[in-house]
């Protein structure tokens, strides 16, 4: 496997899947076999374009022989696309989240522990350069942190209300941040469009770290916003990040690289000088966030194919899609609990 190209194919070409089967097409690790979709003009679209051909059906993509394959059908689908794949050890990049439940969750992350057939989750997030940038930073151990993912609503994947479609992101993010799910959660969602909710805000309180000391995060999801906004903020004992996913770029304040400016301080006010006429940003030493000009996608799925050349297990896993599906299981039950309204 490692030293052959890859036959590639993509279930679902809507929004997501068309642009993997583009990636997959462009790729020299890669050829592109085609794509499975009940729209037939969608799928025309893509291989007039990319290439490869139209399979009527999995069975018929499997049968002619693939390698691997994206997973890019409305999310209530997965299982019922992804197993018979798994279980012909084709291996599996499905979109996030997981699944639309923790039982369906739970049940494809063994069914790719059984066929031992990889399977990673599309959380692509982890590997927008933003991201990449917080998490090359040294020695980053959050006590806070503060996430805003809105936007208008698009009528893509509402299938699933808003935390399983957009607020997932984050949580995987923060699983991975804190090395936890959460040990406490308190939420709350309101339901306007549909029966599923479309604004949430969860407070998640983490079990103690290494060090003995917890992280609290407060996350805000909305597909009914009047702008797009990606943030994210982290506090630290040391260091203070502001990032800004849209617009890819982002800031750091360093506890050391301030020390001097903070001494100064304290000294002056323990004196009782008046500082309400100092410029508190004048003050403050700032790094900007290094980002590299990158796609996600590109990455995420040259992550793919070399897990697959090289039988490792992929970074972001079954396991790992399971915690995220479960926590915002559990996010959605303390929204009803809270009082929100949904079926």
């Amino acid at each position: 496997m490692a030293e052959t190209t890859l036959r590639c194919g993509v279930v679902g070409v809507g929004r997501m899947g068309r642009h993997h089967a583009r990636v997959y097409a462009q790729s020299d690790e890669t050829q592109f076999v085609g794509v499975v979709d009940p729209n037939e003009q969608a799928a025309r679209d893509v291989t007039d374009s990319w290439g490869g051909q139209s399979f009527p059906n999995v069975e018929t993509m499997i049968e002619t022989g693939v390698d691997a394959v994206t997973i890019a059908t409305p999310t209530i689908r997965h299982l019922e696309v992804a197993r018979p794949f798994l279980e012909a050890g084709v291996a599996c990049l499905v979109e996030k989240p997981l699944a639309p439940d923790v039982d369906e969750a739970r049940t494809l992350a063994q069914v790719a522990e059984q066929t031992k057939t990889l399977l990673q989750v599309g959380h692509i997030v982890r590997y927008d350069p933003v991201m990449r940038a917080i998490l090359a930073l040294p020695d980053v151990t959050s006590r806070f942190i503060e996430m805003d993912r809105i936007s208008p609503m698009t009528f893509r994947s509402v299938d699933v209300g808003v935390v399983l479609d957009m607020m997932i992101h984050d949580l995987d993010l923060l699983i991975l941040l804190t090395g936890n799910e959460p040990e406490d959660i308190q939420a709350n969602a309101v339901s306007v469009l549909g029966e599923a909710e479309d604004v949430c805000n969860a407070r998640l309180t983490f079990p103690p770290g290494p060090d003995g000391l917890r992280c609290v995060a407060n996350i805000t999801a909305s597909r009914l916003a009047l702008k797009t906004e990606r943030k994210l903020r982290m506090i630290s004992e040391n260091t203070y990040i502001s990032a800004d996913f849209v617009a890819r770029k982002g800031t750091v304040v360093r506890k050391i690289a301030n020390e001097e400016q903070l001494a100064d301080v304290r000294a002056r006010l323990k004196a009782g000088e008046d500082l309400s006429d100092v410029d508190y940003l004048a003050l403050v030493n700032l790094d900007e966030l290094q980002v590299q000009d990158e796609e996600p996608l590109q990455l995420q799925i040259a992550d793919f194919v070399e897990a697959v050349r090289s039988g490792r297990r992929p970074a972001i896993d079954a396991n790992a899609g399971f915690a995220a599906v479960r926590t915002a299981e559990r996010i959605v039950a303390a929204a009803r609990e809270a009082g929100a309204r949904m079926v």
